[in-house]
């Protein structure tokens, strides 16, 4: 049984887990990052757009 989780919880967890992810790797690009927080959480292009600014502009 799946459950419905309100919009944008996804990313909420995207956002945790690539802050996870960045500690655990540092040496990662912020592509390589956003790619691997995209697969694990099947989001959208929109998102790892999000993502990719969000690490840019220093949000993790």
């Amino acid at each position: 049984m799946s459950t419905i989780q309100p919009e944008g919880e996804d990313l909420r967890k995207a956002i945790k887990y690539l802050s996870e992810l960045k500690q655990d790797e540092p040496d990662l690009s912020i592509t390589a990052l956003v790619e691997q927080v995209c697969v694990k959480f099947n989001l959208s292009p929109k998102d790892a757009e999000y993502l990719t600014r969000f690490l840019q502009e220093g949000g993790v």
